[in-house]
């Protein structure tokens, strides 16, 4: 009976139980698109569109060293719970170049002054369909809702503890 004690997550929790409405992200992800059917039709044929940056949200392009020299692991699940934890936010991994490169999603205005290069405005991002389980371009941590975005301050510390472990490594 212990369990009756706790109140469960209701509609506008931030609970991590709660399952994503994957139309509303899906609806939100493509209306970053001049056309959103456009993208809606790249998802269905390609299982990736080419959004826009600079709209509804901008990337931070992180090497795939950095990440894992932060999280401590090359391991996708470690890294993904990992960066859940960290940034609770979206991240997408693109590995058709060897670097395989991760894109977290930041908000247009937010303020970016890490090294890492900052796409926005005049850029395009392969963004997978929300549950698309390719393992080309794919969610590492997909959106919560239509409008979650990592902090950037929040990657920026987590990109800070790279560069620390990095500097006391043997």
């Amino acid at each position: 009976m212990v369990e009756s004690m706790f109140p469960r997550p209701g509609p506008g929790s931030s609970a991590r139980e709660q399952t994503p409405d994957r139309g509303a992200i899906a609806d939100w992800l493509a209306r970053a698109h001049p056309r959103p059917r456009e993208a809606v039709a790249e998802w269905a044929n390609r299982g990736v569109s080419l959004l826009p940056l600079g709209v509804r949200f901008d990337a931070v392009r992180v090497p795939a060293a950095r990440i894992h020299g932060a999280v401590c692991s090359e391991h996708p699940a470690t890294v993904a719970a990992a960066l859940d934890d960290w940034l609770s936010g979206p991240v997408v991994r693109d590995l058709r170049a060897s670097s395989g490169d991760y894109y977290a999603l930041v908000a247009p205005e937010a303020e970016w002054n890490g090294e890492e290069e900052r796409l926005g405005k005049g850029s395009f991002l392969d963004v997978p369909h929300v549950g698309n389980r390719s393992v080309i371009t794919h969610w590492v941590g997909p959106p919560r809702h239509p409008g979650n975005l990592c902090c950037t301050a929040r990657l920026r510390a987590l990109l800070t503890l790279a560069d620390t472990l990095k500097a006391i490594e043997p």
